[in-house]
């Protein structure tokens, strides 16, 4: 049989062009997608609460208030891990939350809080860098005595900062008029709520961005957004849910415990 000039050669070629192209695509490195991390400080004592202990560990529907919110955590698929920061003194957390750690590659837990917010959150990412996370990772960091949060409302806050450049927090338009106080106890003036918005937790930063912020402003913020803001970003405001208060006052225990036997 006669061979066709040309034929075989072109089609020998296009054959090597493919087989050189998915070679090619398979030494490609593949981008590394950044991931969630969950932190939830939990070294504080109340004292605004009235409780008799830390607050994070009164009983609510049967069980200890940051049982609560662990449990919403973990039901976020997203969330690579959960890391939970107890003071060194901690003693009762295991047995308030006897499940927590039982899925080791997802649930970590470090006694290594500090003597404010800030301090305990700056030492929980330093724990998140030495397990591996990256600076471009993400972090939610939630409260723990926000023990009312719905895996729905985080992934809805995932769903909002993955793609944004600086991050965010769930938060809320204030509804209330706001009043200032004199130093005694009577109001100073009307501050106007136009524009005004509750924040609450969690709140998404990268991991780095976050580390630098809180290295560079020390103990003054009082959540991560105000240290973001600090080095003249904007976080991305993303709705909440009036549910997702943050119990603190002797009557929020009570509040909490009938919504949370709704749920």
């Amino acid at each position: 049989m006669k061979r066709l000039p040309g034929a075989m050669e072109g089609r020998g070629t296009d054959g090597e062009a493919i087989a050189n192209s998915r070679i090619a695509s398979m030494t490609q490195p593949v981008e590394r997608m950044p991931r969630c991390h969950a932190l939830v400080p939990c070294a504080g004592v109340g004292a605004r609460s009235g409780a008799d202990g830390p607050k994070q560990y009164v009983p609510l529907a049967g069980r200890a208030m940051v049982a609560h919110t662990l449990a919403a955590l973990a039901a976020v698929p997203r969330l690579t891990a959960t890391l939970v920061v107890l003071s060194a003194e901690d003693d009762l957390f295991e047995a308030a939350v006897p499940w927590f750690g039982r899925a080791p590659s997802r649930e970590w837990l470090a006694r290594c809080g500090g003597a404010s917010r800030a301090a305990t959150v700056a030492n929980g990412l330093q724990v998140l860098a030495d397990r591996g996370a990256q600076p471009d990772d993400w972090v939610l960091v939630h409260d723990a005595a926000r023990c009312l949060v719905q895996p729905a409302w985080v992934d809805r806050l995932i769903d909002a900062c993955l793609g944004d450049e600086v991050g965010g927090l769930l938060a809320l338009p204030v509804a209330d008029t706001l009043k200032q106080a004199d130093a005694k106890g009577r109001v100073a003036a009307t501050v106007d709520r136009s524009a005004k918005w509750a924040a609450q937790t969690p709140q998404m930063f990268r991991i780095g961005l976050l580390r630098q912020a809180l290295a560079t402003i020390g103990d003054a913020p009082t959540d991560e957004a105000g240290a973001i803001e600090a080095l003249g970003l904007q976080p991305r405001l993303v709705v909440g849910d009036a549910a997702n208060f943050k119990v603190t006052w002797p009557g929020d225990f009570a509040l909490a415990e009938r919504l949370l036997n709704t749920l």
